[in-house]
């Protein structure tokens, strides 16, 4: 039987008479990339703060890896890796000063160079942040998620501003990352990143899950109720153009 890593039962969040989350349930399996969806102001950033122990719930029960998040926030802390913002990030520092600086924070000895190698950054070692390009930027701060080894790590919409290729590069780079092992939590208004991604996701409207289960699964359902795309579907889109004749190598500016 697959084990849950998280379990969320009846969550809610109010902001004085506002209920951003509205009495949520899931599940994440250990070992998947799990999809939070929903249209800005759904209450999917507010779900997955409080699972980051960044915002207090209002009540419901979150258990991460069996720890109770109302009796154990700081042992939960040490197991699960965070997505920092660009704006998180000292600009002058480069990166080898950066992940010395976070290990330090986190009191683990981590090898620079072998976490870079790990996002293909190893010949950025001595860039500056403010230096490197929006697809390198990400790639590292998902590098600064590894720091602590976590079994779960969170991602809030990691390739948002990014052009074709460096989203498709972030994707290996996320597959690769749940392949070893790691339980992955991510959000994004991309429905084909989603599509690719996720094993599952959950779609948050107004503060509920309206549906739950894997791109898949959840297609085939609307296929089956009857609906029908205005024209024909195309083999291919105009980003499959785009990565065909530019190439999918890695290519920063």
């Amino acid at each position: 039987m697959a084990n849950k890593i998280i379990e969320v039962t009846d969550l809610h969040k109010k902001y004085g008479e506002f209920e951003a989350v509205k009495g949520i349930s899931f599940d994440v399996i250990e070992g998947e990339i799990f999809g939070l969806l929903g249209p800005n102001g759904a209450g999917k950033s507010t779900t997955l703060e409080i699972m980051e122990t960044l915002r207090q719930k209002t009540s419901g029960k979150v258990v991460i890896a069996g720890l109770d998040l109302d009796t154990s926030p700081n042992e939960i802390k040490k197991i699960i890796g965070v997505q920092l913002q660009t704006s998180g990030y000292y600009p002058s520092l480069n990166l080898v000063e950066l992940i010395t600086l976070f290990s330090g924070l986190y009191n683990e000895n981590v090898d620079p160079m072998e976490l870079l190698d790990k996002v293909n950054l190893r010949d950025k070692s001595k860039a500056k942040f403010k230096e490197m390009s929006g697809g390198q930027k990400q790639r590292f701060s998902i590098a600064t998620t590894l720091i602590n080894k976590p079994a779960i790590i969170f991602l809030d919409e990691p390739t948002t501003g990014l052009d074709p290729q460096a989203r498709r590069n972030l994707w290996d780079l996320i597959r690769e990352i749940r392949n070893q092992g790691t339980t992955i939590i991510i959000t994004t208004h991309y429905m084909d990143e989603a599509e690719v991604l996720c094993d599952r996701v959950a779609i948050i409207d107004s503060g509920k899950i309206i549906a739950l289960n894997s791109p898949d699964k959840l297609i085939d359902e609307l296929v089956d109720s009857g609906f029908e795309k205005p024209k024909e579907v195309k083999q291919a889109n105009l980003e499959d153009v785009f990565i065909h004749l530019t190439g999918k190598a890695l290519r920063e500016e």
